[in-house]
């Protein structure tokens, strides 16, 4: 009995570090997405980097459910998920303004993160509900893959998952 269960710890520790070796390798192309307030700050003071292209997701251009500014080095790789923006100050202003009208509804707060390379290398910015998911991988042919999130991330959260807003 004693051999038995030695053999089967064993083969369970043998396949929990062959998985752990093919994880390493399955998820070393992908970024990282960092909460950072510089980023909130330059959203919501309209600040626009020339070396970023903007897109947006989501129902409509001035309400989407996010903006990102990916580094005109790159290729997005979702672009058809993706409308760019030609993105200025006043449309940056609008955008965001319209984002918040509707954040604040739900009683929701946007937040700025740097989207960073799997070698720690920041390559855009991201502004969002903190609630809205997303993927970052990188491609060996220079593109960028960049999951949108979900078209219902605000309608989740307004009574369809249980969530309610405090009214007290």
């Amino acid at each position: 009995m004693g051999s038995i269960r030695s053999a089967c710890f064993y083969l369970l520790l043998m396949a929990c570090l062959s998985t752990t070796a093919c994880t390493g390798q399955i998820f070393r192309n992908y970024g990282r997405i960092n909460f950072s307030n510089e980023t909130t700050m330059a959203f919501e003071s309209h600040s626009i980097n020339t070396d970023f292209r903007y897109y947006t997701s989501g129902p409509d251009i001035y309400y989407p459910n996010a903006i990102i500014g990916l580094h005109r080095n790159y290729r997005i790789d979702t672009q058809d998920l993706w409308k760019e923006v030609e993105m200025t100050p006043e449309v940056m202003q609008n955008i965001v303004r319209n984002m918040k009208e509707k954040s604040s509804t739900r009683q929701l707060f946007l937040y700025g993160f740097e989207l960073v390379d799997p070698k720690g290398q920041p390559i855009g910015v991201w502004y969002s509900i903190q609630t809205a998911r997303t993927c970052l991988q990188m491609k060996h042919d220079g593109t960028v893959r960049i999951d949108t999130p979900d078209l219902d991330t605000y309608e989740q959260l307004n009574g369809e998952t249980g969530w309610v807003p405090d009214s007290g």
